[in-house]
């Protein structure tokens, strides 16, 4: 949950008015919630970025209760009334909580707590991020709706909210597998658009390079499967399916009756 925080904890490290607040995102940076804390309870002030980084400690600390979540998520509601980052932190922070910290989950209050971070501050990078939450909880989670037609529906609703390029890919991500999944058509086009904004590396980029190409082959459309199989290959010289693409490829070429 932390490493979630991290990046906004780094901008806010750089304009933190109090020392004893700054020390102790890095100490949570760390992994260390019980020094975290002693320098919070030092500091004098900090004000509504103290109170957050306070929640934040009290989450990171073991043991982990459903009394001490109840506690945090009390906290991180009253902080996300607020309209400025720390309040739109605050609201990502309490719904993840619901989605999946708690011991017995609330998907639907979730959901809920994202859309409205969404109504409240809807630029906000935390509330773009719980965008592609929700989509997950619509698609897999959530009972309504039941179809699994009216749930990609439902999720893909969700695109035109997102603005910020990477979380934008992100969903086409999730949409694209969702379609996979429920075998639903127009799964190629989530992905192909996920591979044009980039941004991918490792793992998670040769895989979505081979299901693009496989997916194309498999619609007839040998072209692109070529194109996206050779970039797997130009891209991963010792990975373990390198074998079988290239046996794919000497098999398409044969059907063409190309070199």
């Amino acid at each position: 949950m932390l490493g979630l925080l991290l990046p906004w904890c780094g901008a806010t490290l750089r304009a933190a008015g109090d020392a004893d607040v700054a020390a102790a995102w890095e100490l949570v940076a760390r992994h260390l919630p019980t020094d975290a804390q002693a320098r919070l309870g030092a500091t004098t002030g900090g004000g509504r970025e103290a109170a957050f980084a306070a929640a934040v400690v009290l989450l990171d600390r073991p043991p982990v209760t459903d009394a001490k979540l109840t506690t945090a998520a009390a906290q991180l509601a009253d902080l996300a009334r607020g309209d400025d980052e720390i309040a739109a932190a605050a609201g990502y922070l309490e719904a993840r909580l619901y989605q999946a910290h708690f011991f017995s989950p609330d998907p639907a209050r979730a959901a809920r707590a994202y859309a409205a971070l969404a109504a409240r501050q809807p630029h906000s990078p935390w509330a773009q991020l719980g965008l592609v939450k929700l989509a997950l909880l619509r698609l897999y989670v959530l009972p309504e709706p039941a179809s699994p037609a009216a749930r990609v529906a439902a999720a893909e609703a969700l695109l035109a909210q997102v603005e910020i390029p990477a979380l934008q890919r992100d969903l086409h991500l999730v949409l694209g597998r969702g379609r996979l999944f429920f075998q639903l058509p127009g799964v190629l086009p989530h992905l192909l658009a996920a591979d044009r904004i980039g941004g991918l590396a490792g793992t998670v980029r040769s895989d979505l390079q081979l299901q693009i190409a496989e997916l194309s082959r498999r619609a007839g459309e040998p072209a692109q499967a070529r194109r996206y199989f050779k970039a797997f290959l130009a891209e991963n010289e010792v990975d373990p399916r390198v074998y079988t693409v290239r046996a794919r490829l000497a098999e398409m070429a044969g059907k063409e009756g190309t070199p």
